[in-house]
């Protein structure tokens, strides 16, 4: 296992970071356990969690991701643990949380933190992360920005001094994006170095073969701020796996237990682009999930990929793409197929 630096933090993080958003639903806690010892027993020193964890999101469930880490967390040692998690924004019915009120003001920033330490049963998180923005923006595969769903915003500076004021007191140490545009990093970034802010390290967005959206304004970006990738669904919610070709997979599988939670990987071509980089990995003697995940780990934006896993098989299957180095052919390959198929999944 390779650690990188998260931005321009003192953190030093797994190459392969463990998404947990299955804890709570998909997963017991006995099973959550039992990945993250596994994970730590294989290097991994990166966790990433969410306020609003487990999905689909149930005021039922709501926490319970959270809660499973933290009961694990108390029997490790937690400097060697380094534990990041999200809080939830505005434009989502989540009317069982603080009362549907989600803006990204004082208040709700202070609830959430101090709800999530309880949760974790830790004194502070090493990551926090907005897990969308406060203002309004397309996501969760929507393409097209629509000045109608336009509404009131909490500043970006008042957001940057809540989060000041939380480092300084202890429960935090560094700031992440997720769900971000290439506006917000450069805006995020210009406040804090104005204002003596503080600076934002990394961001989180979807990012994996059919979907490179990353890879033009995000990218520049990013490289110019110093903020690191930490790319979720690398395997476009399991279909890279190629366990959705030719036919229906079995029914606990995620696309076919949250209908519409997918939506952005049901469009035109993406069926095509994922049997071509099936084929791909199949020429080379990979399995297709390992290929899809050592060609994130190619990529000089990355810093960090994560990974999900229902079973403990899956995880040792997504740990092995660590040892997978692809060459310059197969990168040619993947190419060839990303210019006839060009992001079927933004």
């Amino acid at each position: 296992m390779k650690y990188n630096q998260l931005g321009e933090s003192n953190l030093l993080v797994s190459e392969i970071c463990l998404g947990t958003m299955t804890f709570g639903q998909q997963n017991t806690i006995a099973q959550a356990h039992e990945q993250l010892d596994y994970a730590i027993g294989q290097g991994v020193n990166f966790i990433d969690a969410a306020e609003m964890y487990p999905v689909p999101v149930q005021e039922s469930t709501q926490g319970l991701t959270e809660t499973y880490i933290g009961e694990w967390l108390v029997r490790q040692q937690r400097d060697k643990v380094i534990l990041a998690t999200k809080i939830a924004g505005p434009g989502r019915d989540f009317h069982w949380l603080r009362d549907g009120k989600l803006s990204l003001n004082r208040k709700n920033i202070e609830l959430a933190v101090d709800a999530s330490l309880k949760r974790l049963q830790t004194d502070y998180i090493d990551l926090y992360q907005l897990h969308w923005p406060d203002r309004y923006v397309p996501r969760f595969g929507e393409t097209v920005y629509d000045l109608n769903k336009e509404r009131e915003t909490v500043p970006i500076v008042e957001q940057l001094i809540v989060f000041a004021d939380l480092i300084k007191a202890g429960k935090i140490r560094h700031l992440g994006l997720s769900n971000e545009t290439p506006w917000g990093v450069s805006e995020f970034s210009s406040i804090a170095k104005q204002m003596g802010l503080p600076k934002v390290v990394s961001i989180q967005n979807a990012y994996n073969l059919i979907n490179r959206v990353f890879d033009s304004a995000l990218a520049e970006t990013c490289r110019r701020e110093k903020v690191g990738l930490l790319p979720y669904s690398p395997l476009a919610f399991g279909l890279l796996s190629g366990k959705y070709l030719n036919g229906t997979p079995a029914e606990k599988t995620r696309l076919n237990l949250f209908q519409g939670f997918g939506g952005r990987y049901r469009k035109p071509n993406v069926e095509q682009a994922v049997a071509a980089y099936v084929e791909i990995a199949h020429a080379h003697n990979l399995k297709p999930s390992v290929l899809a995940l050592a060609f994130i780990r190619s990529r000089w934006f990355v810093t960090s990929t994560i990974i999900g896993a229902t079973t403990l098989e899956q995880l040792e299957e997504n740990l092995e793409s660590v040892n997978v180095v692809l060459d310059s052919a197969i990168l040619a390959e993947i190419d060839a197929v990303h210019t006839r198929y060009p992001n079927p999944a933004p």
